[in-house]
Order: structure tokens, then sequence, then C-alpha cells
């Protein structure tokens, strides 16, 4: 074998069936060959196990999708490109023209985006409701023939908490399907409820270092194997070296996430007591108005804390720009905390009526809190308050 052929044939190297590494490799192959065609056709017919080509599906991507899926106790897991990329691939696979989409004000920017347009240029309809309007709710679901709900809980900044029994209950009696963005929750949360389709930015907590993106969509088998056939020509797959480092993330996660909370819980007790601080929007606090729905359906409160400054976008400029442990970022859920003052909250997306339900004011400012020592995150809001009333 000359060299120029060894180079694209290298030296096989295999390991004993009593030899085994503690983290399985990164399978970083776009391709994969059987002995012969039969064995092909027989994988691609369902008849065996085994992998073909990594946008279909790939040993690392497999073993994320099935660590997830087991924490969100539910069958199986798809994994895609990004948070965002799982609620465009899961609405444009579960709806067609002609259905009707129940969202929510409170719901993040892109979700509202994708049923308003993305999804209304190929006839699909929507409502938009608070989710605090239970009464719109039952209304809706009773009275107009629904596809799906989406939501999410906590929501994204102002930490509502949807009551995720009413919203099941009135859509399985209206025979329609409920889809959570649990993001802000985590897999540990939400998994014991009638839930028929579970989305996860997967940037978030799984990765935990905000140094990957993905997202993920867990459901029973009979639902995901559907929405599979539908997603997959849509080519948002997961890449291997990404989901590689997702679970190298996942390893921590649950350390993470419960020193994360418990210090999410202690900013927010400290800035309660804050003369400059209005009102704080953390689900902890007995002050919360839907504190004890949260203690039903959570294990936790999560790690986001929103509060309303008395003043507006120049105050919380001030605010956030004087913080020397908070970085002027996107995103939540990694080991740094994070801050995004009003000016990037504050979008123009909403009517007036829907930005007074949203709660989300001039003075409102969210906090993404991280694994810092809360004796500093404290000192450093603050300063950071007092410099900004100055």
């Amino acid at each position: 074998m000359k060299n120029t052929t060894r180079v694209n044939h290298p030296p096989a190297v295999a390991l004993s069936a009593d030899n085994r590494p503690l983290v399985a490799p990164i399978y970083q192959s776009v391709k994969f060959s059987f002995d012969d065609t039969d064995q092909t056709l027989r994988y691609q017919r369902g008849e065996r196990e085994g992998f073909f080509y990594s946008r279909t599906s790939n040993p690392t991507l497999t073993q994320l999708q099935r660590l997830l899926s087991e924490l969100q106790g539910r069958d199986d897991c798809l994994l895609t490109g990004s948070g965002v990329a799982t609620i465009a691939a899961s609405l444009l696979a579960l709806c067609k023209a002609g259905d009707h989409v129940l969202v929510f004000v409170e719901s993040y920017g892109p979700t509202r985006y994708i049923v308003q347009h993305l999804l209304a240029k190929f006839g699909v309809t929507h409502t938009m409701l608070s989710i605090e309007d239970k009464p719109g709710i039952e209304r809706i679901l009773k009275d107009k023939p629904t596809r799906l709900v989406i939501f999410e809980s906590p929501t994204n900044p102002i930490t509502k908490i949807a009551d995720i029994e009413h919203l099941t209950l009135h859509a399985l009696a209206a025979g329609c399907l409920t889809v959570l963005d649990n993001t802000f929750a985590g897999f540990h949360n939400h998994g014991d409820y009638d839930i028929d389709v579970y989305l996860h930015s997967l940037t978030k907590y799984a990765s935990g270092h905000g140094d990957v993106m993905g997202g993920a969509i867990i459901a029973r088998g009979e639902i995901l194997n559907a929405m599979r056939k539908e997603i997959g020509p849509m080519g948002a797959a997961l890449d291997p070296h990404a989901a590689f480092l997702i679970q190298r993330g996942m390893r921590t996660y649950f350390l993470r996430y419960e020193r994360q909370c418990a210090n999410a819980l202690d900013v927010s007790e400290f800035l309660q007591q804050h003369p400059r601080v209005l009102r704080v929007h953390y689900p902890g606090l007995p002050s919360h108005p839907q504190h004890a729905l949260a203690r039903r359906q959570m294990k936790d409160f999560g790690t986001v804390v929103s509060l309303d400054l008395d003043g507006g976008y120049d105050e919380g400029g001030r605010f956030a720009e004087s913080l020397e442990l908070f970085s002027i970022a996107a995103s939540v859920g990694s080991t740094e905390s994070l801050v995004m003052p009003p000016q990037l909250l504050h979008g123009g997306t909403y009517t007036a009526e829907q930005r007074a339900q949203s709660m989300v004011g001039k003075g409102t400012v969210r906090l993404s809190v991280g694994l810092e020592d809360v004796g500093d995150l404290k000192a450093d809001l603050a300063q950071a308050l007092d410099r900004a009333f100055k």
C-alpha cells in the first residue's frame, strides 16, 4: 500500500471487550460503514441496529440522548444544533396548515416570532394570552380546535410560574398536545407532569460553561418517532464534538444547579431589602405571587433573578455597567454570573397591553446567578446599586 493510500486508510485500533475507556470517545465521523450491502439495507429497513450517517444518528449523540431522556423521564430524545432549532423544528414537525396554536405573552421572543411569523406563512393560526389567564386558557381550549399549547415555566425574564396541572388537564380534555420549554427549570423538574414534548436549550445548564450550543427535544417514543421523520430532512443535527462537550458538562449538572440555586435565593433575599429595588422576581421568595405553586411543582427555584429598579433605562443601564462580576451578555445557566439591562430586555414586539402583561418594565434587569462566592456577588450588587443612583 502506497503512502498516499495509507493516509486515507490508517491502521485500525480495536479495544478488547474487557478494556474500556472511562470516557466514551468522540465519534467525529460523518459516515459509518457495514461489511456489505445487505447489512446496510437491513439497517435502513430498521432490521438491525447501527449507524450510517451522522445527520441521522451517531454514537456520541446517542449516549447524550439516552442520558437526557432518562433524566426527564421519557423514552427518547432528538438533538439539534441550538435551543431555538428545537423550537422551530418541533413546531414545524407538529403543525400543518389550518392548525391553531396557543402561545403566551411571557414566552421566549424567538418562540413568539416562530409562531407569529414563520408558522403563519404556512397557514397556522394562533392565540396569544398571558400564562396567568386561566379563564382565557379554558375558553380557547374549549371553544377553538387547537393543535398544541407551547409554554415555559419559569418564564423569561419575570419568572412567572405556569400552572402545569391546569394546562395539561384542559389540553388533554381538548385533545391537543402540550409542549413545554423546560430550559429554565432543568431536566430534573416537571417530568412527573403529563407533558407531551419537552424542549431544552443545551446551551444553558447542560453545557454549563458557555462554550457550546445545542438543543434537545424529549418525548415519548411514538411522538418522537413521528417528529423524527419530519425533523431529519431539516438537517438541524448536533455535531458530535458539541455533543461530547455537553455530555462532559452534564457530569457536574446537579452540583452546578444546586449551588447556583442557593446563590440565587441568597441574592434575591439581599436585593429584596434594598431601598432602590421596587420588586424582586424569584419563585423562591415567599413574596413571589406563585411561590406556593412553585414549591408544589419544582424541586428548586432556578438560577434566574429579575428585579425592578426604582428608575428606568438610565438607572438600569448604569447598574448593569457598574457590575464587575456580572457580565452584560445573553443566555443563562453558565458558571459565571450575567446581567441583561432593561435596554436589552425591552424589545419592540409587544403591544401596550402585552407589555403590561409581560411585566417587563423600563427598570427591569435580569440576573443569571453563577457559581461565584455569594458574598462577593452581593457586594458587587450593592456597589453597582449605589453607583446607579448617584
